[in-house]
């Protein structure tokens, strides 16, 4: 177990390659258990910069997936590692070793090979989890693939990493996943397993069905019967070989702004992440069970989720393949789970169900909540009526590993609710101008980057878009708007892209949002900017009402009149547009908002 730090070793932090003043780090006024926790008081008032370098008297493990796992399996052979609540599937950590080896060997008795790419599409499932761990046993690349893909963003991502191997469910909801690959690939029927040629899709040669057996593909169970002893051996042989500098998992970026990118991710890249989420929260080697609403293919599951269970024992608990809200609140109830992970938009659903008040969430202590903005009205309503004392906020990004910031369990209330956390060790983070380029004073708002461990070893096969976003200097340009205060807490305020510009003022939509949250008709709000002919940009607000409320666009401009800028457009919505697991697509809201308004 890591030793708490001691007070000596706060002081002044420097960049050797930044010309920010020091942050003064001052000795905390108290500890959490277990927790690396430091509470920071004022910096010198001659620090003017927003600059910050976290602690780095923790170690980085230089360990792979796999290690982990293996060291964890030791400690707690027979304490539940997953358990899928609607498939009825149930794994201790030392079952689950034991299938990933088989999982692994099989992979190998198939062909593949260390450094070949397998691209895993479909929800939340127990051969996801699998698949995670067996590649990286193995030294195959996994290519998370987004579950809500059609066949031109598929046949896009499979071409672009070269994948070698795609592993699905039959079906999801509406998605036919092995129809929507013969988009792609008509070849499929008519190929033996393993033996695919494809004209659009030529690296591909195996594919894997985790329930059923098509044409041309394996089931799941011929894959986990595939491996022999030799293959065990060729296991045991590749293992030796790996480094944790390895690229381990491709994470695509939404393509928002474009055609998706490959973020390249290293075993030492998300080992170590997921190594200070936990110590953060301050659960190493509990017995805590932790409900895993958000989608595997997302950072928040894989490495916030998967990967902390791999290297401090948790336990991952998923109530259904794709999120629900009641399916959520049921397995919190008869799971007796501690801590939740999830979007605002997951956590509102819950709170929003007709029955919430029937359900023993008495066991519920804490969790992260990321991935959006998280309004501190919201916040709050979680902690109480969800009686989740110890919620934090997480932020980060994909390239990120993910998390660069996060709250600890018992920061006051302001400081979870205003600000995203504290900067997490052995990274650095400061705050320019985007457009200037220089560093901005503390409080201020400029484009967060992000430098350390955790920046992504680039995107695969585009070194363009890499130089795009990471410095010769090793900065990482988030593209998010934040400001730094004086006790090193960080606030994220919006996306450069998502900043509205009115008028030649700058306009954040998070502010206006977290404002708007305090309505108390208003159970969700998204602020985006639409086009006008005089302004550049108006604002534009998307209200969803709580149940059984009423109100009108005057009620909500009167509301804000004199508090903050006035809301030149207001449109009442039942839904938010979202990703399949509750990610808001702020893109596709401004393209609803300005053909509804006929801009």
């Amino acid at each position: 177990m890591y030793q708490i730090a001691s007070p000596s070793s706060f002081r002044a932090l420097t960049c050797s390659q930044c010309p920010c003043p020091p942050v003064v780090l001052q000795p905390p006024g108290s500890w959490v258990t277990h927790a690396l926790h430091t509470k920071m008081p004022s910096v010198s008032p001659k620090v003017t910069n927003s600059y910050i370098q976290g602690p780095t008297d923790i170690p980085l493990l230089d360990k792979t997936v796999g290690q982990c796992l293996e060291e964890t399996v030791e400690r707690f052979p027979d304490r539940e590692a997953l358990v899928f609540c609607r498939d009825g599937v149930r794994k201790t950590f030392a079952q689950f070793k034991e299938e990933v080896d088989q999982a692994a060997a099989g992979l190998l008795a198939l062909g593949l090979r260390k450094g070949d790419r397998l691209g895993m599409w479909g929800p939340n499932k127990y051969e996801w989890v699998l698949m995670q761990f067996a590649t990286a046993q193995a030294g195959i690349i996994l290519v998370s693939v987004n579950p809500a893909y059609q066949a031109s963003e598929l046949e896009f991502v499979l071409r672009k990493v070269g994948c070698k191997a795609l592993v699905f469910p039959n079906q999801f909801k509406t998605q036919k996943y092995y129809d929507v690959l013969k988009q792609s690939c008509p070849e499929l029927e008519k190929c033996s397993p393993g033996g695919i040629k494809s004209k659009r899709l030529p690296d591909l040669s195996i594919v894997i069905m985790c329930d059923s057996k098509l044409p041309g593909t394996f089931h799941m169970n011929e894959v986990m019967q595939a491996g022999d002893s030799s293959h065990l051996k060729q296991l045991r042989a590749v293992q030796q070989t790996l480094s944790c500098n390895e690229p381990i998992n491709i994470q695509f970026t939404s393509g928002t702004t474009g055609s998706p990118k490959g973020a390249t991710l290293s075993h030492r890249n998300i080992v170590n992440n997921a190594n200070l989420v936990g110590l953060r929260l301050g659960i190493t080697g509990q017995e805590i069970r932790c409900g895993l609403p958000a989608p595997l293919y997302h950072c928040l599951a894989s490495v916030g989720g998967c990967m902390v269970m791999a290297l401090h024992g948790t336990s991952c608990i998923f109530s259904s393949p794709g999120f629900e809200g009641k399916a959520l609140l049921e397995a919190v109830s008869r799971e007796k789970c501690s801590f939740l992970l999830g979007t605002p938009t997951m956590f509102i659903d819950m709170l929003s169900q007709p029955d919430f008040d029937s359900y023993d969430l008495s066991t519920l202590r804490g969790g992260i909540i990321g991935g959006s903005s998280v309004p501190p009205e919201i916040m709050k309503t979680i902690i109480t009526k969800m009686h989740m004392p110890a919620l934090v906020v997480a932020y980060g990004t994909t390239e990120n590993s993910p998390v660069t910031f996060m709250g600890f369990p018992d920061d006051s209330i302001d400081q979870r609710t205003e600000t995203v956390g504290y900067i997490f060790p052995h990274t650095e983070a400061k705050i320019e101008d985007p457009e200037t380029g220089q560093s901005v004073p503390l409080n201020t708002p400029g484009e967060l980057q992000i430098r350390g461990y955790c920046v992504m070893l680039g995107y695969w096969n585009d070194p363009a878009k890499t130089s795009e976003v990471i410095t010769a200097e090793g900065w990482y340009k988030t593209g998010d708007i934040g400001v730094l205060n004086e006790h090193g807490y960080c606030k994220i305020v919006g996306r450069c892209k998502d900043m509205i510009i009115r008028g030649g003022e700058n306009i954040y939509p998070a502010e206006l949002e977290q404002f708007l949250h305090t309505h108390p008709k208003v159970e969700e709000v998204q602020v985006v900017g639409v086009k006008d002919s005089r302004m550049g940009e108006e604002i534009c607000a998307c209200i969803r009402l709580r149940a059984g409320q009423d109100c009108t666009k005057e009620e909500i401009k009167a509301f804000c009149k004199g508090k903050v800028g006035s809301q030149s457009s207001v449109s009442f919505l039942t839904s938010i547009p979202s990703g399949c697991w509750g990610l808001i697509q702020k893109h596709k809201l401004k393209e609803q908002m300005e053909k509804h308004l006929q801009l």
